[in-house]
């Protein structure tokens, strides 16, 4: 199976455009587009009868002591964790693409609504909903997709995996809310194949991405 993008190449950077936050001269970071990007996928294996799609950024700090702390910096040797960016199941066999901006186009305060989505597909939550909780003005759900934002003090680029998955049954076992670690579980025994994608997104002016 093969798994590609218009709005960005494999392996390197990611646009803003894509991007839920931006750097900013003065404040660090503002809110971006937040547009999902472009995907399209080709070779999906006899049998499919549907496709699961999960994004995650690997590079997410495991401790939150110096993340966009001014004067101090997230050092590069500090455990990292997942951060799911996009959980999304159900969409049919028959989708062979995602336009760009069909599944988000926008910052939505307190989150997009879900689980149901285009083509019939559902979405999960995505974990803005665990780093907004404590904020009164942004704290919600966050269903669907929500672009990079890594702090803006970090010490390394981050990479954000597009992970499709062509699975063996017509709709995941999931009820009401789940998260990407759902999906992952409700999946396993299921997947036919799988592709992969990676970008690149920095806020940090001082890392390349």
């Amino acid at each position: 199976m093969k798994l590609w993008s218009n709005s960005f190449a494999d392996g390197q950077p990611i646009p803003a455009r894509y991007a839920f936050g931006k750097p900013d001269p003065k404040t660090q970071v503002t809110l971006s587009d937040n547009v999902n990007p472009h995907l399209a996928w080709s070779d999906a294996p006899a049998g499919t009868q549907s496709f699961a799609l999960l994004v995650h950024d690997y590079d997410v700090p495991s401790r939150g002591d110096d993340v966009n702390q001014a004067g101090r910096t997230v050092p590069a040797d500090l455990p990292r964790v997942d951060f799911f960016h996009w959980v999304l199941v159900d969409l049919p066999a028959a989708t062979t693409s995602i336009a760009e901006g069909e599944f988000s186009h926008g910052v939505t305060p307190k989150g997009k609504a879900g689980p149901a989505a285009p083509h019939g597909s559902r979405q999960g939550v995505n974990d803005y909903t665990a780093w907004f909780s404590a904020d009164q003005d942004m704290r919600g759900d966050y269903y669907g997709y929500d672009g990079p934002c890594p702090p803006w003090n970090d010490s390394i680029v981050h990479h954000y995996v597009f992970t499709l998955y062509a699975l063996d049954v017509p709709r995941a076992a999931l009820e009401g809310r789940f998260t990407g670690a759902d999906v992952r579980r409700a999946i396993e025994g299921h997947v036919l194949d799988q592709a992969a994608l990676t970008g690149t997104y920095a806020l940090n002016p001082a890392v390349k991405a």
